[in-house]
């Protein structure tokens, strides 16, 4: 993973103290000399790390009124950083219960329009995300990986220019999902058929049964969340690299 510049390091800084509730909504972050000696950085750095919290809506500045925390509300759930910063916080269950809600809202929908427009490339490219998780499941590897590039695949065979921008902006969401539900052992072989099933719908031209089949992966995929939220093991980070699954164990004398 990149080492993060001077001005990445103290956005991060920022981004984690507010997103963790050390500056509540509606208070004021400390001001700039404040800020440059805690964080050991110059009054440009500060300045362009306040720039960018509020660009992700974090924060709002002003005379009199200085730099304030926004409510959670506004700010930008779709933006990696954001979601990497609450991962660090620490994920709650009403954060992950909006994260399922909105993925049940939105993909079963895509994914029945991409059974109608899918093109010969985008069958293509499903068929060899598919083909990655298979292999990380049987040899091991990034498993996260591939799981993301075929959903995010079956967003763009929409064709629809603006899910296939929010393909883009869900992808750090997504992520979020599919780390958590890779967490539990049997998690990715269990979802695997349901991804064939999705992708066989999407072949054969029929939108009702993919629909059907992206429900069913969507809901599986909130019991194995479920399951490793109940079992109080530590949830993984969407800022550190993806877990690589270690493959299945070779069968006796085979």
């Amino acid at each position: 993973m990149a080492v993060k510049n001077v001005h990445g390091h103290t956005l991060d800084l920022l981004g984690e103290a507010i997103v963790a509730g050390r500056y509540a909504p509606g208070n004021s972050i400390p001001p700039e000399p404040t800020l440059c000696e805690e964080l050991g950085v110059s009054r440009t750095v500060v300045r362009e790390a306040v720039k960018s919290l509020v660009a992700k809506g974090l924060v709002t500045t002003g005379p009199k009124v200085g730099t304030r925390v926004t409510a959670q509300a506004l700010w930008n759930w779709f933006d990696p950083d954001v979601v990497a910063w609450q991962t660090k916080a620490g994920l709650t269950r009403d954060f992950l219960r909006e994260m399922q809600e909105l993925r049940r809202v939105l993909e079963p929908a895509a994914v029945r329009i991409a059974a109608d427009r899918a093109t010969a490339e985008d069958i293509a490219q499903l068929e060899a995300a598919y083909a990655g998780m298979k292999d990380a499941i049987d040899n091991g590897g990034d498993y996260v990986l591939h799981d993301l590039q075929f959903h995010q695949g079956l967003l763009r065979a929409c064709h629809n220019r603006m899910v296939g921008q929010m393909s883009n902006a869900l992808a750090a969401l997504l992520r979020t999902s599919f780390e958590i539900s890779t967490s539990r052992p049997d998690g990715p072989a269990t979802s695997l058929p349901l991804h064939r099933a999705v992708l066989d719908a999407v072949i054969a031209r029929a939108p009702q049964r993919a629909e059907k089949a992206s429900l069913a992966l969507i809901d599986g995929a909130a019991e194995d969340i479920e399951e490793v939220l109940a079992s109080r093991r530590k949830l993984p980070s969407v800022a550190a690299p993806a877990t690589r699954l270690k493959g299945r164990s070779p069968r006796p004398n085979a």
